[in-house]
C-alpha cells in the first residue's frame, strides 16, 4: 500500500494555488507579458528546429507535386496547341475553298446557260498530256464533248465519262485546238495547246492581221462545241514570221491551280435537233488533210 505524504499535497496545492493567481493577474493586469515574450524568444529556436523536418517534407512534396503538375498542363497546353493550329489550318482551306465557290457561283448567276460544279479528283503530271479526273460523270448528265470552265473562263472540254467521274483535257494540252476570237477585232482563229499551262499558240494570223499584246481572245461559237464569248487567253506575244504571225497566248484560268470547275448543261451531241435537209449541193474541192485535234 502507498502512503499518502502530507508535505507533497501541500506544495501542489501551493502551485495550484499559484497558477491560478498569476493567471488571473496576467489576465486582467498583463504583468506577465514581458516575461512571455522572452520565454517565446528563447523557445522559437527549438520550436523551429522541430518543426523544420516536416516543413521541409511539405514543401518537397509541394514543389514536387506542382513541377508534376505544370508537366502535365504544359504537355495539354502544348497538345491543344497543335491541336488549334491544326483548326487553324483547315479553317484557313475551308476560307480560301469558299472564297473560290463564292466566286464559281457569281460567275454562273452571269451565265444564261446551266452550270454543273465538280471536284478535282486527280491530275495527270505528264509534262504533255494536261488530264483531270473530275467527280462527275453519266449519272450527273456529263457527256463527251462539253464545255468545262472555271470562274476566269474556258479551261477544256470533256473527253471520257464515266457513271461517276468524267476525264477533261485542259486547252493547254498539246493535241487539244480551241476556236476563238479575238474579242477586240473578231479575227477568229484557232488557239492550239503547247503543253505548258502558261501558253497557248495561234495559228495561221497573217502577219499584217491587227493583232496586239493584250488583246482577249474568247470562243468563237464555231464548231458548236463551245459556246460563243467566253475568256479563253490574252495575247503575251505578237511576233510577224513567214507566212504567219508567232501569236502567244497566256490562259486566262490558272490551270496549274484549279480545284473545282463548272460544266456547262448544254444538250450532248446526240440530243440536239437534226437541222432540217436542205438541197444537195455541188459538190466541192476535197480539202488536204489536217491532223486530228480535240475541238
Amino acid at each position: 500500500m502507498f502512503t499518502v505524504n502530507p508535505t507533497a499535497i501541500l506544495q501542489l496545492g501551493f502551485w495550484v494555488t499559484l497558477s491560478i493567481v498569476m493567471m488571473t493577474v496576467d489576465h486582467r493586469y498583463q504583468y506577465l507579458n514581458g516575461v512571455r515574450d522572452v520565454l517565446g524568444t528563447v523557445v522559437y529556436p527549438f520550436q523551429y528546429l522541430m518543426q523544420l523536418p516536416t516543413n521541409t517534407k511539405g514543401w518537397l512534396e509541394q514543389n514536387l507535386a506542382g513541377r508534376g503538375t505544370l508537366l502535365e498542363e504544359n504537355a495539354r497546353l502544348r497538345e491543344k496547341q497543335i491541336f488549334l493550329n491544326a483548326q487553324l489550318q483547315k479553317l484557313t482551306t475551308l476560307e480560301a475553298e469558299n472564297r473560290r465557290l463564292r466566286s464559281l457561283l457569281e460567275s454562273t448567276v452571269n451565265t444564261p446557260e446551266k452550270m454543273l460544279i465538280a471536284e478535282l479528283l486527280a491530275v495527270d503530271f505528264d509534262p504533255y498530256r494536261h488530264h483531270i479526273l473530275l467527280n462527275r460523270g453519266r449519272q450527273h448528265n456529263v457527256y463527251v464533248g462539253q464545255p468545262v470552265l472555271d470562274q476566269q473562263g474556258i479551261i477544256g472540254q470533256i473527253i471520257h465519262a464515266d457513271p461517276f467521274s468524267s476525264t477533261a483535257i485542259l486547252v493547254t494540252d498539246a493535241n487539244h485546238a480551241l476556236p476563238i476570237q479575238i474579242n477586240r477585232t473578231g479575227v477568229r482563229t484557232l488557239a492550239l495547246g503547247t503543253g505548258n499551262f502558261q501558253e497557248l499558240k495561234l495559228l495561221h494570223v497573217p502577219n499584217n492581221e491587227d493583232v496586239k499584246v493584250g488583246d482577249l481572245l474568247v470562243t468563237s461559237g464555231l464548231g458548236g462545241r463551245f459556246p460563243r464569248g467566253y475568256p479563253v487567253a490574252t495575247v503575251t506575244k505578237f511576233e510577224p514570221g513567214s507566212p504567219f504571225a508567232n501569236i502567244i497566248a497566256k490562259p486566262v484560268a490558272q490551270l496549274d491551280r484549279i480545284r473545282e470547275v463548272m460544266l456547262l448543261e448544254n444538250a450532248p451531241p446526240d440530243e440536239k435537233p437534226a437541222p432540217t435537209p436542205a438541197p444537195t449541193p455541188a459538190p466541192a474541192p476535197t480539202a488536204a488533210p489536217v491532223p486530228r485535234r480535240h475541238s
